[in-house]
């Protein structure tokens, strides 16, 4: 027997992201609760939510204990809002209630004041009729309430009221109590909690999760949140698998030549597309170079490219391979290449995700190209998490049948070299490039030493990098050690020489 659909109506929260993880949105005329500490962005989400209801034809109803009419509206200018359309109701300030407390004689001070809260709050709605309401905050509430009894009865009092008026509210809590208010999230019928960490450099990264949600199913876990002129935009957590496709065997699969036959070669006639390949090697080595042909050579054939660099600057980036004659600037300025410099200092690991779902969904971006893993890695909290973003992002960009490229620069020029993170098990296939010195002049070697999706070559090809660009020699047969970065060169000066360029 199949289950019944939800059919609830949904009050869209108007920022961007946070309707995905809630699958399309509040369920409509319930009570809800987001909890944050000072900074994390609670006003500016209940302006925005408050705002798509106008948007709507939703009345749209801000109750503030807490903040001032005046400061209200300097949030909203800053985002560029005008509130005009929505219902600003400032209470009496707490002060001027608190100073009355000792003419309270026969009842408690707190009975009296809080009904001096609850009562204009029902007036005000029952003279406006909102859908929805915003509540800010709950942090005065319990001040006067003293105690949890009165506190929770009062919230109770609070839901019951709204639960029979058509209304979708919204609570906020500044989490000023020692400890959490369990008791108040038991109430909602739904909870969103937001986060601020403060980072040992670079901006504070703020990030969201929803606790509680009834009879909705949502995504879990935390989503990166960003705040900027404009408002606040969520970035889901990706899951690969709520994104799958149809499965294409590699044998069925496109193949994206590099045009260059040494290459082509190694690689066993090319790259599958649904397929990730990672370039690994020393400082100076070539691995961007590489990118950079690649993508260039998809765009001559008319597949657009998005590329992602890191250590430095996109201007840099494209200056170089204009110098090895790669024309990447008439591809930008045609649209078919998107060059984006990312700072991993400000850009939270979910919007870079979020970034690169973009291009391929919207921009119709068919290869992604991300230079390097190591500004990535220092965008992270630690390895463990980049490896599992990652795993999810190369999932996805496979089982949307895209190109990636992937650099990881390694520690060291010669000899042992260690990478900062191992990342060679998720890629599809490898390539590594070497220096190796002989007759006192210092050379580079590129080798594939994996490629999951069929057949490569286990040779060793000398790598130049010339003014007409990328040139590969043949198979390196002299050689031993090449790849160590300890190399023995077992043949003669003109056999190096002379080896053919293609």
């Amino acid at each position: 027997m199949k289950a019944a659909k939800n059919t609830e109506v949904r009050a869209s929260t108007g920022i961007a992201g946070l309707d995905d993880v809630l699958g399309g949105g509040l369920p409509a005329n319930h009570l809800y609760l987001v909890e944050g500490e000072p900074g994390t962005g609670k006003t500016t989400i209940a302006l925005q939510f408050l705002l798509e209801g106008e948007r709507r034809g939703e009345r749209g109803l801000y109750i503030t204990l807490s903040e001032t009419v005046s400061e209200l509206r300097t949030v909203a200018e800053s985002h560029g809002w005008s509130l005009d359309g929505i219902a600003l109701f400032e209470l009496a300030s707490l002060e001027q209630r608190l100073q009355a407390e000792n003419e309270y004689t026969v009842f408690h001070p707190a009975d009296v004041e809080l009904g001096e809260i609850t009562r204009p709050i029902c007036e005000q709605v029952e003279k406006l009729t909102p859908a929805r309401v915003v509540f800010d905050s709950l942090s005065e509430m319990r001040l006067l309430a003293r105690d949890s009894l009165r506190y929770r009865r009062q919230i109770l009092a609070l839901k019951q009221f709204f639960a029979g008026r058509q209304c979708t509210t919204v609570l906020l809590d500044d989490l000023t109590s020692e400890h959490t208010d369990l008791q108040l999230q038991s109430i909602c019928h739904g909870v969103i909690l937001l986060d601020r960490m403060s980072v040992n450099y670079g901006g504070a990264r703020r990030r969201l999760t929803v606790a509680k949600m009834r009879g909705l199913k949502f995504l879990e876990g935390y989503h990166d949140l960003a705040i900027d002129s404009g408002g606040a935009v969520v970035y889901p957590r990706l899951v690969a698998s709520l994104h799958n496709r149809s499965f294409t065997d590699a044998a069925h699969r496109p193949v994206a030549s590099s045009g260059i036959a040494g290459i082509d070669a190694l690689l066993g006639g090319g790259i599958h597309y649904g397929t990730s390949t990672l370039v690994v090697g020393p400082a100076g080595s070539g691995k961007s170079t590489l990118l950079a042909h690649y993508a260039v050579t998809l765009a001559r054939n008319r597949k657009r490219v998005a590329i992602y660099v890191f250590e430095e600057t996109a201007e840099t980036f494209v200056d170089r391979s204009e110098g090895l004659g790669m024309g990447m600037r008439a591809h930008i300025a045609d649209g078919t290449v998107i060059i984006q410099q990312v700072d991993p200092a400000e850009m939270p690991p979910g919007e870079f995700t979020y970034k690169v779902r973009k291009a391929t969904e919207v921009e119709g971006v068919e290869g992604v190209l991300i230079d390097s893993l190591n500004g990535y890695l220092n965008a992270m909290p630690n390895e463990n998490f980049l490896l599992l973003q990652l795993h999810e992002l190369l999932t996805y960009l496979n089982q949307r049948g895209k190109l990636t490229f992937l650099v990881l620069a390694q520690h060291g020029l010669f000899g042992r070299m260690d990478s900062p993170v191992d990342v060679t098990y998720l890629a599809d296939t490898v390539i590594v490039l070497r220096y190796f010195e002989a007759f006192g002049e210092v050379r580079q070697a590129l080798a594939v030493i994996k490629k999951r999706t069929g057949k490569h070559e286990r040779s060793i090809r000398q790598f130049h990098l010339t003014p007409l660009g990328i040139q590969i020699g043949q198979p390196l047969t002299d050689f031993e050690g090449i790849l160590t970065g300890i190399p023995i060169y077992k043949g003669t000066r003109e056999e190096l020489l002379g080896n053919t360029r293609t």
